[in-house]
């Protein structure tokens, strides 16, 4: 687990994805991309992709807890699932403007 800070940025060691911190809880967190930790962008370690997190990290789209309570930006696309004590994030949706005549 560790404490994740605004504007942190984290690199998956399973595919090329990255992402940087837009919103992060007071407690420790342990979030994972493709089933496997997240680390610092100056570690380069390669793992295997765990059964089950399979997914698209698409690049420049947010992505959040059910709560809100972590939100990230991904700045570079990935083959693997982002997630949170094994729950998946879920991507962002844009908020709709309103009207304006």
């Amino acid at each position: 687990m560790q404490t994740l800070k605004i504007g942190g940025r984290l690199k998956s060691a399973v595919c090329d994805g990255e992402v940087i911190v837009v919103a992060a809880p007071k407690e420790p967190v342990e979030l994972t991309c493709g089933g496997v930790p997240m680390v610092e962008t100056a570690a380069n370690p390669r793992a295997m992709l765990a059964p089950g997190h399979a997914g698209e990290l698409r690049i420049g789209k947010r992505y959040t807890t059910e709560d809100a309570s972590l939100e990230v930006l991904c700045v570079k696309g990935g083959a693997g699932a982002l997630a949170v004590g094994g729950v998946i994030l879920v991507e962002k949706s844009a908020k709709k403007l309103p009207k304006t005549d």
